[in-house]
Formats: C-alpha cells, sequence, structure tokens
C-alpha cells in the first residue's frame, strides 16, 4: 500500500461551488484509476483539512499525480482554492488494527 496526506487549508475567497464540483471530479477521476483504494477526507474545527488516499504502490500514485485532468486541477488548486497545502507520502506504512469485535 502506498499512503498519500494532503494536509491544507483553503482560501478565505474560495469559491465553494466550484470547489465542491471540483473536489467531485477529481475524486471520480482517481476512482477509475489503477491501483486506487480509497480516499476520505476530515475538516478540523479550525478549517485544516487532511485528505488521505491510498494506493496499491507507489507507481500507482505517482501516476495518479501525472494524469492530465488532475495535473491541471492541481494548477487552478494552487491558483484559486489552496492558501497552503503539504503532501506526505509514504511506501508501505507501518500499519496496526484494533477492532474490539476481535476475539483473538
Amino acid at each position: 500500500m502506498f499512503l498519500v496526506v494532503f494536509r491544507n487549508r483553503k482560501r478565505a475567497d474560495l469559491d465553494a461551488a466550484a470547489y465542491d464540483r471540483d473536489a467531485a471530479r477529481m475524486l471520480a477521476l482517481a476512482q477509475q484509476q489503477p491501483g486506487f483504494l480509497s480516499f476520505k477526507s476530515y475538516t478540523a474545527d479550525d478549517g485544516e483539512v487532511i485528505a488521505l488516499s491510498e494506493w496499491a504502490d507507489e507507481p500507482s500514485a505517482r501516476a495518479w499525480g501525472r494524469e492530465a485532468e488532475h495535473r491541471a486541477m492541481q494548477g487552478k488548486g494552487r491558483d484559486a482554492y489552496y492558501a497552503s497545502y503539504t503532501l506526505f507520502a509514504c511506501d508501505d506504512p507501518r500499519v496496526h488494527r484494533f477492532d474490539h469485535g476481535d476475539t483473538c
């Protein structure tokens, strides 16, 4: 598994309707990409957003980063949507799980 964490803050003058449309389009497109596993996004009380995407492997995640429509949207994001962001990428993250229902 390859994990991508996109930590961001939106611009104060953000066009929320346009952002929501573009975000929905990017999610639909990402879901069609080979190696896509999951995506979730969380917004903190202070407005910071953490978006997590899981990919089968690093080449799949990197291919998504180079996909033409996604690449164009990255530029639009810098120009119109994001005040700041940090991208973290991790190959083969160590994973610990807990499920209260497990009996083992």
